[in-house]
């Protein structure tokens, strides 16, 4: 895997690319999350995940039954899994079941849990964010050991598993990977203690915000060198991931570049804090932001891993047949 300093290795990891699912509820959602699913396995993405909420969406675990019948090959998973929401000892068994009906096709991704006004509606108690590091950290010990399909003896501050076997067996050896999600330092440095995958999020405030500065290509560096540092002798075991948020098809990346910073500084979402005033460089060299011809965004990609190792780079839904014709250009590498 290439350094995050910039310097050659000999064999960085190869590229996967993954789309994100949404599936309302309503209105024949639920079909056409299935519809989503076939229709990125015939694009050529590696795999299809389902995010974790309480709205009006489909329940993750139940839509990977679905899928496991619904397509053939591409991977499924959860990107990413509220903690807070079930028992580790119910999501291994669940797991489990989702991987042999898959015939081993699960990537588990799991994460703290961040949503409060979702636990607020559910009548689940949302902890501070050290109790949901802390649980979260318990719930990867007790996975790692039932989806080994092996005896689980656990006494934690959260959770108690008393000679509990993991059951079934799941299809991969020695078990489905487990994917974990951060943008902080504490839970970076969680999951590369205990992640096969880590998704790279670009880092919040304290009220749930995204911090505009966490786009950038420095402070990406700077949250994969927290992993390499907490990871040690493992990190090269690591696959590294991103979401793209932004896809603009072009064939002038630095105007389009200048009109969408432009749009920016017009306004930005409630959602964004803006901590720090981007460049076109900076916008233009961004991980998160995808801007050019297609040769051109496959260019940004290889840049990418090259300056921090990321190579698992994921998409949206609704711009995953807007990138679809850069995965060609990079299938393989």
């Amino acid at each position: 895997m290439s350094a995050t300093d910039g310097s050659a290795v000999t064999q960085p990891r190869k590229f996967r690319f993954a789309a994100g699912g949404e599936g309302n509820a309503e209105e024949g959602g639920a079909r056409r999350f299935v519809e989503l699913a076939r229709k990125a396995e015939e694009l050529g993405y590696d795999s299809f995940m389902i995010p974790d909420h309480l709205g009006n969406q489909v329940g993750p675990m139940a839509a990977l039954g679905a899928l496991a019948v619904a397509t053939d090959k591409i991977r499924l998973g959860t990107a990413v899994l509220a903690n807070g929401f079930r028992h580790p000892a119910i999501l291994a068994k669940d797991a489990a079941t989702v991987d042999v009906l898959s015939g081993g096709r699960l990537e588990l991704g799991i994460g703290a849990g961040w949503m409060k006004e979702e636990f607020d509606k559910a009548g689940i108690a949302y902890e501070r964010p050290g109790v949901r590091i802390e649980k979260l950290e318990e719930t990867l010990q007790i996975l790692d050991v039932l989806l080994r399909g092996r005896e689980c003896n656990f006494e934690g501050k959260h959770y108690r598993i008393d000679g509990l076997k993991g059951s079934p067996r799941p299809r991969q050896g020695p078990r489905p990977p487990i994917a974990v999600g951060g943008g902080g330092p504490k839970m970076l440095a969680l999951a590369a203690k205990y992640a096969d995958i880590i998704s790279v999020a670009t880092p919040t405030n304290r009220d749930g915000r995204l911090l505009l500065s966490g786009i950038t290509m420095g402070k990406t560096v700077e949250r994969v060198d927290v992993i390499r540092r907490a990871a040690g002798d493992r990190f090269d075991d690591i696959e590294l991931n991103w979401t793209i948020t932004m896809i603009l098809v072009t064939d002038d990346r630095e105007q389009t570049a200048e009109m969408a910073l432009a749009a920016l500084d017009q306004g930005f979402p409630p959602n964004i804090e803006v901590d720090v005033r981007l460049t076109v460089d900076e916008i233009l060299e961004s991980p998160y932001l995808a801007i050019g011809s297609y040769e051109e965004i496959a260019e940004q990609i290889r840049n990418v891993r090259a300056k921090t190792g990321m190579s698992y780079v994921g998409v949206f839904p609704t711009q995953m047949e807007a990138f679809a014709p850069v995965i060609p250009l990079l299938a393989g590498e």
